[in-house]
């Protein structure tokens, strides 16, 4: 059976944007927007997936460890958790630009989640801060 998710930006959305060409390098670093728990805890009772896409080019920039990256996400994922919030997966290119077809605005990053997730992507959302997540949920 098909499932209806919920796609959340990471920067901007789950937590506070860093300003331009800076990273969230750290967990230390990392603050989530106010509220974005209760919304994840309403997606959850409406019983959609919630998946986090995100570009991390920082990553190819070399201004974040991959490392660093899986452990911010594991440690957000977990409070998520302890606040009573599931986020399902997290889709995340590393990429720099045009060096891959994941790298938000390309589909990639939700056609994984799709085959993964078994997602009906007519019955999903996504949900963003820029013209690229726009972009993004055009296609």
């Amino acid at each position: 059976m098909k499932r209806n998710c919920v796609f959340l930006d990471r920067d901007g959305v789950v937590n506070l944007k860093p300003p331009p060409s800076h990273y969230v390098r750290t967990w230390d670093e990392f603050r989530f927007q106010p509220g974005i728990i209760d919304w994840i805890r309403i997606f959850n009772m409406l019983d959609f997936l919630v998946i986090v896409v995100t570009n991390q080019r920082g990553v190819a920039r070399g201004l974040i460890q991959p490392e660093d990256l899986a452990e911010i996400h594991s440690r957000m994922v977990a409070q998520i958790a302890a606040d009573g919030g599931r986020v399902d997966d997290v889709f995340c290119c590393p990429h720099e630009e045009g060096a891959c077809t994941c790298r938000k605005p390309r589909p990639g990053l939700v056609l994984m989640a799709r085959a993964r997730w078994n997602i009906d992507l007519a019955g999903s959302l996504l949900i963003g801060d820029s013209d690229t997540d726009c972009q993004l949920a055009d296609r």
